[in-house]
C-alpha cells in the first residue's frame, strides 16, 4: 500500500520524481493558505505533511491526524509549527535551512539599495507620468561603499548578506544571540546589538521568531539608530514593532525601511503602506525557481527519510 504525503501548497517542482511510486503526494490546490480545517481534511490517512510558514500547526490540528510520522517545514524557520506537541506525539520535524540562503541575502541586499537609491519612488515616478526629465537634484539617494552594514542574526542568511556587502564596500559588523557563538570569518566584527544600532548606516535583520525576539526592534532601539539609517527586514515580521517603525519614520529619524516580512500577514500596517520611504514586499525572500526547487526536494527527502524509519538530515533544532 503507497504511503501518502500531504502537501499544504502546490509544488514547485514533480514531488512524484523525488519520492518515487510508493508515496502518493496530494496537495492542497488553493491560491490561498489553506484553514486548519482544511488541512485536518487534506491531510487525513497522510504519514507525512509538508507545510509552509503560514500554516499553523498546533496541538488541536495534530490530534486529528493520528497517522502523522512526520512535519516537514518548507523553509528554515518554523515558529508556525508546535514542535514540543510534535514530539510529544511522537512526530518528527524536519525544516530545509540550507536551502534559500542565497536566495535571501540576494533579495536583502536587493531590498538595501532599493531604499538607499529611491528605486521605489524613482519607478513611481516614471509610471505615474510625473517625470519632466533629469534634474541634479532629483531623488538623491546615498552610496553603499564605505557605509556600515549592521546584521542582526549572523547564522546563514546573514553571513551571506556579509559577503555580498563587503564586495560593495560595506564595513560588516554583526550581532548574535547571547547563546550563539560568534565564529570569527574575516568578513563581519562581532559587537554588541546597541553598538550595532547606534554605528549602522543600515541594519539587516536575520534573527529568528521567538519569544525573545518579538519587537527586538522598538521604540527604544529605533532611537538608538543614526539619523538617516535604513532598517531592512527579510526574518520574521514579529522581530519589527510596526507602529514603532512608523513613528521613527514619521519624525524622519530613519531615511527608510524595506520590509519583506510583517507582523500580521497578510495584513499591512497602514501608516506603512501610504509611505514612498518604505519598499514593501510579499514575503518573497527565497522566491526563486532554484531556492524554491531545493526547499521542495529537500522537505521531501526527509519527508520520506522519516516514512521509511530513517533519521532525516534536517531535524529542527532542539
Amino acid at each position: 500500500m503507497r504511503q501518502r504525503l500531504y502537501a499544504t501548497r502546490r509544488l514547485p517542482i514533480d514531488a512524484g520524481e523525488v519520492v518515487g511510486p510508493e508515496v502518493l503526494v496530494a496537495s492542497f490546490e488553493g491560491e490561498r493558505a489553506p484553514t486548519g480545517e482544511e488541512i485536518a481534511e487534506g491531510a487525513r490517512g497522510s504519514l507525512a505533511l509538508l507545510t509552509q510558514v503560514s500554516d499553523r500547526i498546533d496541538a488541536s490540528l495534530l490530534d486529528r491526524l493520528p497517522t502523522l510520522r512526520v512535519v516537514a517545514q518548507m523553509a528554515v524557520g518554523f515558529d508556525n509549527v508546535d514542535v514540543a506537541a510534535c514530539r510529544a506525539r511522537g512526530i518528527v520535524v524536519t525544516h530545509t535551512p540550507d536551502a534559500l540562503t542565497d536566495s535571501t541575502a540576494e533579495l536583502a541586499f536587493g531590498l538595501i539599495l532599493a531604499v538607499a537609491r529611491r528605486f521605489h519612488e524613482g519607478e513611481a515616478l516614471v509610471r505615474h507620468g510625473s517625470w519632466r526629465g533629469f534634474s541634479p537634484t532629483l531623488l538623491l539617494g546615498r552610496e553603499l561603499a564605505g557605509r556600515t552594514l549592521g546584521i542582526v542574526g549572523y547564522g546563514r542568511i546573514g553571513r551571506a548578506l556579509g559577503v555580498r556587502a563587503r564586495a560593495f564596500g560595506m564595513r560588516v559588523i554583526a550581532a548574535t544571540r547571547r547563546d550563539q557563538p560568534f565564529s570569527p570569518d574575516g568578513v563581519a566584527s562581532h559587537v554588541p546589538l546597541a553598538r550595532l544600532l547606534a554605528e549602522s548606516d543600515v541594519v539587516s535583520l536575520h534573527c529568528p521568531a521567538t519569544q525573545s525576539t518579538r519587537h527586538l526592534i522598538g521604540d527604544a532601539e529605533l532611537s538608538m539608530m543614526q539619523p538617516g539609517a535604513i532598517l531592512v527586514n527579510t526574518a520574521r515580521g514579529t522581530v519589527v514593532d510596526e507602529g514603532a517603525l512608523v513613528r521613527a519614520l514619521e519624525r524622519r529619524h530613519l531615511a527608510g525601511a524595506g520590509l519583506d516580512v510583517f507582523e500580521r500577514e497578510p495584513t499591512v500596517h497602514a501608516g506603512l503602506l501610504s509611505r514612498s520611504d518604505v519598499v514593501l514586499l510579499p514575503h518573497l525572500g527565497s522566491a526563486t525557481l532554484e531556492a524554491r526547487a531545493r526547499m521542495a526536494v529537500c522537505a521531501l527527502e526527509d519527508a520520506c527519510r522519516v516514512m521509511r524509519g530513517e533519521r532525516p538530515q534536517h531535524l529542527v533544532p532542539e
